[in-house]
């Protein structure tokens, strides 16, 4: 009971402590990783690891957005 009180406070902790802007992918890959760390034993370190991962693929992808070439217009 410990470690899902001990979780839930760290997970709510870095939500407060991230704006709207940098929380991008990070939600959705922590649901991931802690569902996957959650079956492996280690949610925590899983939900982590899926914020990490979730926001390098969002700044990746906006990153290949902004680098699109323009539309020539005639």
């Amino acid at each position: 009971m410990k470690r899902i009180l001990f979780g839930a406070a760290m997970t709510l902790t870095a939500l407060a402590a991230t704006t709207g802007a940098e929380a991008k992918g990070c939600i959705k890959g922590a649901i991931v990783g802690g569902l996957a760390g959650h079956v492996a034993g280690h949610g925590v370190l899983g939900a982590a690891a899926g914020c990490a991962v979730g926001r390098h693929q969002a700044n990746k992808k906006d990153r290949e957005q902004n680098q699109a070439p323009a539309p020539v217009s005639r």
